[in-house]
């Protein structure tokens, strides 16, 4: 209980920050278009840049994570983050937003993976996927808070506000992090040569190709939408107010953070009734999938299946606990953040090239409304395409456990 409370608490704090900056742009959207006078593209964009300084950031973290330490990595990059939303605040123009955005992508680019390097330091590796729900059911939080509740703040506040009040929190979250205790990993004192090696090693093994083309469409698709374009998708494809939009995104963690919390509690016993955590991602997938087509489609109770894309991503991230068995924990860093770079670009692709899809498809002559359809549409394809290619017949696919 010690342990869950100096460790795992201040670490899901950070989590819960960077979660709600990842998605508070979806419900400011709407002010930044207007006060920016910018286009789609433009707004995609300025939005995804945090995804791609988060990317960016993804292989040099896991070394420094393996090679630092979790506490003093996060506790630095959250001052960075801290910097960035106060350039967010006052920044003017787009191209200072744009940077401030980017700034706070790179800040809190160690939150969620400090947290999966400390606790494999900290937690037996039997509780692994356990404890990782736990961590993302914190982030869930801050997917709630990101949508209707910030709704409400910023006709009071501002959206300028709102991000000077987000400096101050991951300034706090930093010195949060700090003060935790550490234990050493093992081999955090090797040559940093021979880290590198080990980590081209990770990223030529079969088993990491059998799981980034999966996260990166699914894991990665469902950020871009949730981060960005589920509140203009929303307004513009189903005539929803910003209200109303909201409160589908709010639905959307609430998926999120019963799918966390049913994990968190669940795989346990699920385990020791035969049902590993690879099976309970399969069955994730093969609901969020048919709910995404009919989400495209128009067809059916959109907040049900709002609700359902939430739980269906939360199983998505069982990956990341899937793939780290397959490898030492003294790798932890550099297995999980090379998975979260594939992530994360995959994120930053799709958001920004959904809005420059749904404006060319405009200036081609379709209305905006099918423009959002068509896009969404092919996002649905390459998603089952990540499926097919994850569940194709092969040495230590679908059905076996891995080792």
């Amino acid at each position: 209980m010690n342990a869950w409370l100096r460790v795992f608490l201040p670490f899901a704090a950070a989590y819960f920050l960077s979660y709600f900056l990842r998605n508070a742009n979806a419900v400011i959207a709407p002010d930044l278009e207007r006060e920016l006078s910018i286009s789609s593209s433009s707004l995609g964009l300025l939005t995804s840049t945090y995804l791609l300084a988060f990317a960016a950031a993804q292989l040099p973290l896991g070394v420094a994570l393996d090679r630092f330490g979790p506490r003093r990595v996060e506790s630095a990059l959250l001052l960075v983050a801290a910097t960035g939303c106060g350039l967010f605040a006052t920044g003017t123009s787009l191209t200072q937003l744009t940077i401030g955005r980017a700034l706070v992508g790179l800040g809190v680019s160690a939150c969620l993976m400090a947290s999966f390097k400390v606790f494999s330091q900290w937690f037996d590796a039997g509780r692994q996927a356990a404890i990782n729900a736990a961590i993302l059911a914190a982030g869930a939080l801050g997917a709630l808070s990101a949508s209707m509740p910030l709704s409400w703040a910023v006709p009071f506040l501002g959206w300028r506000t709102v991000f000077a009040l987000l400096a101050l929190a991951c300034a706090a979250a930093a010195v949060g992090i700090w003060n935790t205790p550490e234990k050493a990993a093992g081999r955090d004192g090797e040559p940093l040569r021979t880290q590198l090696i080990a980590l081209g090693g990770v990223l030529r093994s079969r088993q990491f190709w059998r799981f980034a083309p999966l996260s990166t469409l699914t894991i990665g698709g469902f950020m871009a939408i949730q981060g960005l374009w589920a509140v203009p998708w929303l307004m513009n494809f189903g005539g929803l107010d910003r209200g109303a939009a909201a409160l589908h995104l709010l639905l959307a963690g609430v998926g999120m953070l019963v799918g966390f919390l049913g994990l968190a509690f669940g795989l346990g016993p699920l385990s020791q009734r035969g049902v590993p955590p690879e099976r309970v991602l399969q069955a994730g997938l093969a609901l969020g999938l048919p709910a995404t087509l009919l989400i495209v489609l128009g067809i059916g109770p959109t907040p049900v299946l709002w609700w359902i894309l939430g739980v269906a991503f939360s199983t998505s991230n069982l990956a990341y606990a899937l793939l780290q068995r397959h490898f030492p924990v003294a790798l932890a860093g550099r297995v999980n953040t090379a998975l979260n770079l594939m992530v994360f670009l995959g994120a930053f692709s799709i958001q920004w090239g959904f809005g420059a899809l749904v404006d060319a498809l405009q200036a081609g002559g379709l209305p905006l409304r099918s423009a959002f359809q068509a896009s969404f549409a092919i996002l649905l394809v390459l998603q089952v395409a990540g499926w097919g290619w994850y569940a194709r017949p092969g040495p230590g696919r679908m059905g076996r456990q891995p080792r």
